[in-house]
């Protein structure tokens, strides 16, 4: 996919569900953090990792018929700054897992458009340098 999308800058991606396959979705929970928050739906990575293929291919299954429907997330409050609190969503165990899973497939086709000075949200592109007026600062080590 990354090639096609490298080779034919013009084409469109119309149908990318079929990318979606069991051993991305098993990719995707091993690239989950184990020990996140909870979501709505109270599962943890080592419980869902317990008979993990047939919950991957209950979940494509679900995927791929149409029928899977993420939960609303679980409301989290914390404090910020200015002394209110943020709202904060934290996604159910099988939503992380399928939106894993629909990052990597849209990295590959629009991770080719980027320049080598785009950061952003890219994997391996954490550090952000921002201009400063006098010289390029990233986080003040340089």
């Amino acid at each position: 996919m990354r090639q096609a999308a490298r080779e034919g800058k013009q084409e469109r991606f119309t149908a990318l569900l079929h990318h979606l396959n069991i051993g991305l979705l098993r990719d995707s929970f091993y690239a989950l953090k184990r020990q996140a928050s909870l979501g709505i739906d109270g599962v943890t990575w080592q419980e869902y990792e317990i008979g993990l293929e047939d919950r991957l291919t209950d979940l494509l299954s679900r995927v791929h018929r149409g029928v899977y429907q993420a939960k609303p997330p679980r409301r989290v409050y914390t404090p910020n700054a200015h002394s209110r609190q943020r709202r904060l969503g934290v996604a159910a165990l099988e939503d992380k897992i399928v939106q894993e899973a629909v990052v990597t497939i849209l990295n590959q086709i629009y991770g080719v458009d980027f320049k080598g000075f785009s950061y952003g949200f890219r994997p391996g592109r954490a550090r952000i340098k921002r201009w400063t007026r006098w010289q390029w600062a990233s986080d003040g080590s340089e």
